[in-house]
């Protein structure tokens, strides 16, 4: 049995390493020992996620994901959670059939930190969607992911899609600006 002073030790060196991570600047975060291509090469799947959006190619959104039951997805609208690969690309085909027009989104503010096989990221997305009669919605998310390197492919394994809400009145801020 160790002693409460080793487990202590241990989880104060646990909080150390996750401060000095939580330290560093916005666009600085690649852990010591990570390689940069990491990043850049999250970076580039984000990149074709956004370029698949753009051309509402539902299949190319849904090849930056990990397949079946290793994607877990909160998205900003219901149901509350998609447990797996196949439910989110339904999620998809149902948003873009329900706008059939143009579809466009930017990507901002994008943040990635990498340690080993694993990294997280955050951003805000601006997307603009198209309806039947031309008119046009905008909405502003903020987007968490949760990437794993799957063999040798980085993916997105889980996702958490979000609007601020105004406790108050209970509403979605859909522009959402800092």
């Amino acid at each position: 049995m160790r002693s409460p002073y080793t487990l202590t030790g241990a989880c104060l060196a646990a909080v150390v390493l996750l401060c000095s991570s939580a330290s560093a600047g916005p666009r600085s975060r690649v852990q010591a020992g990570s390689s940069t291509s990491s990043r850049q090469e999250i970076e580039a799947l984000e990149s074709r996620y956004n370029n698949a959006f753009n051309t509402r190619d539902v299949d190319g959104i849904m090849s930056c994901y990990a397949p079946g039951r290793e994607l877990f997805v909160f998205d900003a609208v219901p149901p509350r959670e998609y447990p797996s690969w196949d439910d989110y690309k339904r999620d998809w085909e149902t948003l873009f059939s329900m706008y059939s027009g143009p579809a466009s989104n930017q990507i901002s503010e994008q943040s990635i930190t990498v340690v080993g096989p694993v990294a997280y990221g955050h951003n805000i997305q601006s997307t603009t969607f198209t309806n039947k009669d031309g008119s046009q919605v905008h909405l502003v998310v903020r987007v968490t992911d949760v990437y794993r390197k799957i063999g040798k492919k980085w993916l997105i394994v889980q996702e958490h899609v979000s609007f601020p809400v105004n406790v108050a009145t209970g509403q979605a801020d859909l522009q959402s600006k800092p």
